[in-house]
């Protein structure tokens, strides 16, 4: 094989080497097992994928497009973290796009959807587990936008989300039963006005749903430090 076609074929090989890699931190990212601030150890990430420092170069790189990875030149890479500011500002443009996005997803949504939504408001009334709470709450909210064919704004709202996992986490864990009562009795609410196609009433309860968590967490600096 010539250099010419070889050059090629290795930035092909990268590339899906750090989409590999950049899913399996992404899902370690979100999990929890890597915190915000935490040092990203290029070297030990390539040996431990079998996989070349471009292949790694490219995954930070996908991350940090997706919010999840700060990059220095010549210095390093780390899990990225928000101050309360910024955790703040997503939340605002959460509470201003999601409910956005639920209404342009409703008429797509279809009796299955529906059906796995009321479920779902159930289920997670009955977990006592952090991160079963974080993966069903997950689950049900995504769900809800995916009746939307949208270009850009259902994978603008899913980074976001991703951007503010760690948070979510650390507000869970610091609710109060009355919190969580309140939690539940939305996700309650949200679901009845999405079964009654009730476009306005499902907007209302998302935007005050998410806008009780940003209010909760201001009072809560140190989840930031």
């Amino acid at each position: 094989m010539t250099a010419g076609r070889a050059r090629p074929a290795a930035a092909a090989r990268d590339g899906a080497a750090g989409a590999r890699i950049a899913d399996a931190l992404r899902e370690r990212i979100l999990r929890g097992e890597l915190t915000p601030g935490r040092r990203i150890r290029q070297e030990r990430l390539a040996a431990d994928h079998g996989a070349s420092r471009a292949a790694v170069r490219e995954a930070l790189r996908i991350l940090q497009a997706d919010g999840l990875v700060t990059t220095i030149a010549n210095t390093g890479a780390w899990v990225a973290r928000l101050s309360q500011a910024e955790c703040e500002e997503v939340y605002q443009v959460r509470e201003r796009l999601e409910p956005l996005l639920l209404r342009m997803s409703l008429p797509g949504l279809g009796p299955a959807r529906i059906e796995r939504l009321v479920a779902l408001a159930a289920e997670i009334e009955r977990v006592d587990d952090v991160e079963q709470f974080l993966r069903l709450d997950r689950e049900l909210h995504l769900l809800s936008y995916e009746g939307a064919g949208t270009a850009m704004l259902g994978g603008l709202v899913e980074r976001l989300w991703d951007t503010t996992q760690h948070y979510r986490r650390a507000f869970a864990l610091l609710s109060e039963p009355d919190d969580l009562r309140t939690m539940h009795d939305e996700h309650h609410m949200l679901v009845t006005a999405l079964r009654d196609d009730d476009a306005e009433g499902a907007e209302r309860v998302l935007a005050g749903h998410i806008r009780r968590t940003r209010l909760q967490l201001a009072h809560h600096p140190a989840v930031f430090a």
